[in-house]
């Protein structure tokens, strides 16, 4: 005879109980004390040689792992049992024959071990539970502490809550300051699994106990409703059905919890919608709805709590990052503002070279050919590029005003003094035209005067000609060009005419310094005015330097530093070459030299025309100095024209 007491409430693995269900045993009822200590009785198997053939080891053992128990039947004084089957996992033994008062002495034994058993597997598994949500909150905590913008970060917040609780929808709501009136509520955001056409309109409303989220807000206390329907008379919140008659929607339960910072400030209110069985449910029935949404448990309420607290820190950090961002911001405006005063004839130009440049960076990080389809840059590498864009001229606060802001390769004051010189050459001429003029006359009377007159008025109308041409070509010298020429022939020699100064001393027309101004053969600077410049490249890098960046941050420097540098090492300061400018310089010295061709007229040179801006931007393509691939990634992508 084999005696089984199975209660399937307990053990029910789909793969082993129909090995049970289908076999021919004797189910007997055995009625047990209260005392064994268990809520829900666990299974007993008695086993013996019949059942081999019936129940697997394999069974017999899922049996035992579920939290059954054995009690072998045998023959003699050693068990009936499979060799294979572990001693250990049986609870007891009898042998045959077996009275009714064994049999019931060796059920409620096996009836303890299996009680024993399953409280341990219970203990287990609510501990692997408790590990498990615990390992969760830890992750999406870390994920939450990484993540620095704000929309994301709420949308992340959100998301997170809803699946730990497998909420089919929720809402997250911020509390917002107004020195001109009281707090308010801004609702910054929704989710809706059932619901994923719905849109989402961002608005603000009273922080006080008439809504769900503001009596939450307002007591700092989380609200637990199994159904939003049916809310007690006496409570002062109510529920806004708004939403469900739009668009056929039924909220049920609800879980609205109050987001505390490290101080239990309430910062804003996370409210979770209709908890299911299962998270990828779909509710689009009210019999849906019925069938799927259950209570909130208490545990949950404790996880969302624990993410909550989570979530209102990482808010806090997300929105102390982004007033400091505010402020950053502000100061490298204040910076650029700085400089183009200085230089007003340069405004917007390190705005442009930084919007060009970033710009060239979403194209380059695009790309899948070339040499660059593996280069991408992260958001906090753009910033990156286009702070060291905006920033890149700042140290020209440290180069002189006359040198910074000169138009023209003489100094206004250098120029007056040769239009004086002039002044005085043509005067001294014509004073000398009318002295000879009256000498002859004194010493020859009217005979011959008219001929002599004629000669002279020739020599007169040569030397104010010359003058004339002579101021002219230093008009025209002074205008700076934007390739080199070496054409100042005749400059050069009109500067060597001379005249008689007041003291009857001759003196060239130009001195060296002059002339040396007058030939700089591109530009309106000279060498030594040029180094004054170049070292604003120095000055801004030893700025920069100066200030303590974030580790996204910190190669500002080195971009902004290279900007003037060129591949073959004929640029400035450093002389570097190649690899040795980092991609992210090389590119914003390419949109640098394409906004100072283009940019508009300036005192010292006239704008060029994009397309002679490219034109002789490829020489220098060319001549190895600029970044082939890049340039051939900013004229295709028209960067130039801001469609970067």
């Amino acid at each position: 005879m084999r005696y089984v007491l199975l209660h399937t409430r307990t053990w029910q693995p789909a793969s082993v109980a129909p090995a049970f269900d289908g076999a021919q045993i004797d189910a007997r009822e055995v009625r047990l004390p209260r005392d064994l200590g268990v809520d829900e009785r666990p299974s007993v198997f008695l086993l013996d040689s019949e059942s081999r053939s019936v129940f697997p080891v394999d069974v017999l053992r899922a049996f035992v792992d579920a939290g059954g128990a054995i009690v072998a039947l045998g023959r003699g004084g050693e068990p009936d049992v499979p060799s294979e089957l572990p001693a250990e996992l049986l609870s007891g033994f009898l042998p045959h024959p077996v009275g009714p008062r064994q049999l019931l002495v060796a059920v409620r034994a096996g009836y303890r071990e299996a009680a024993a058993r399953t409280e341990t597997a219970r203990a287990r598994a609510e501990a692997a539970s408790r590990s498990r949500e615990i390992g969760e909150l830890t992750r999406i905590g870390v994920a939450l502490g990484t993540e620095r913008d704000l929309k994301r970060l709420l949308d992340l917040i959100l998301t997170q809550a809803r699946r730990i609780t497998s909420s089919d929808a929720g809402s997250l709501y911020l509390i917002e300051t107004s020195p001109q009136g009281p707090k308010r509520l801004r609702f910054r955001l929704a989710q809706t699994y059932s619901k994923p056409e719905a849109p989402f309109v961002e608005f603000t409303m009273p922080m006080d106990r008439t809504s769900l989220a503001g009596y939450t807000a307002v007591t700092g206390e989380p609200l637990v409703i199994d159904d939003a329907y049916f809310l007690p008379p006496d409570v002062e919140y109510s529920i806004n059905r708004s939403f469900d008659e739009r668009y056929g929607y039924r909220t049920k339960s609800l879980l609205v919890i109050p987001m505390k910072d490290h101080k239990e400030r309430v910062i804003g209110v996370l409210q979770l919608i209709n908890r299911k069985r299962s998270f990828d449910a779909v509710l689009a029935t009210t019999q849906d709805v019925q069938e799927e949404v259950v209570p909130f448990s208490k545990r949950t309420v404790e996880l969302v709590t624990a993410l909550a607290g989570q979530a209102a820190v990482a808010i806090e950090n997300s929105q102390l990052y982004e007033e400091i961002e505010r402020l950053f911001e502000g100061f490298v405006k204040a910076a650029v503002h700085a400089i183009e005063q200085r230089d007003p004839t340069t405004f917007g130009h390190s705005g442009r070279v930084a919007s060009m440049t970033v710009g060239l960076a979403a194209i380059v990080d695009r790309t899948d050919e070339g040499l660059y389809r593996g280069v991408r840059f992260t958001r906090e590498q753009v910033r990156e590029i286009r702070y060291a864009g905006l920033l890149h001229d700042f140290g020209k606060v440290g180069v002189r005003e006359q040198v910074l802001v000169k138009a023209k390769k003489l100094y206004p004051l250098q120029l007056n003094l040769i239009r004086q010189r002039y002044d005085y050459v043509r005067r001294t001429a014509e004073r000398e035209f009318w002295r000879r003029r009256a000498e002859f006359l004194e010493a020859h009377g009217r005979e011959g005067y008219e001929a002599f007159l004629k000669s002279i008025e020739q020599e007169h109308a040569r030397q104010l000609a010359e003058l004339d041409k002579f101021l002219d070509a230093v008009h025209r010298a002074n205008e700076p060009t934007v390739l080199p020429t070496t054409r100042f022939e005749e400059l050069t020699t009109l500067a060597r005419h001379t005249y008689e100064d007041a003291a009857g001393e001759k003196r060239p027309y130009l001195s060296d310094e002059e002339v040396r101004y007058l030939t700089i053969p591109k530009g309106s600077l000279d060498g030594a005015e040029r180094l004054e410049i170049e070292s604003h490249v120095t000055h801004t890098y030893r700025f920069l330097k100066q200030i303590p960046w974030t580790r996204e941050l910190q190669d500002i420097p080195e971009i902004a530093y290279g900007h003037h540098e060129k591949l073959d090492g004929r640029g400035y300061p450093r002389r570097v070459t190649g690899d040795a400018i980092p991609v992210q310089t090389r590119m914003m010295t390419i949109s640098d030299i394409y906004d100072a061709l283009t940019a508009a007229d300036r005192p010292y040179k006239s704008a060029v025309a994009p397309a002679r801006a490219l034109d002789i931007m490829a020489e220098e393509v060319r001549a190895g100095q600029l970044d082939q691939e890049l340039f051939r990634l900013f004229v295709e992508g028209k960067v130039y024209e801001g469609n970067g």
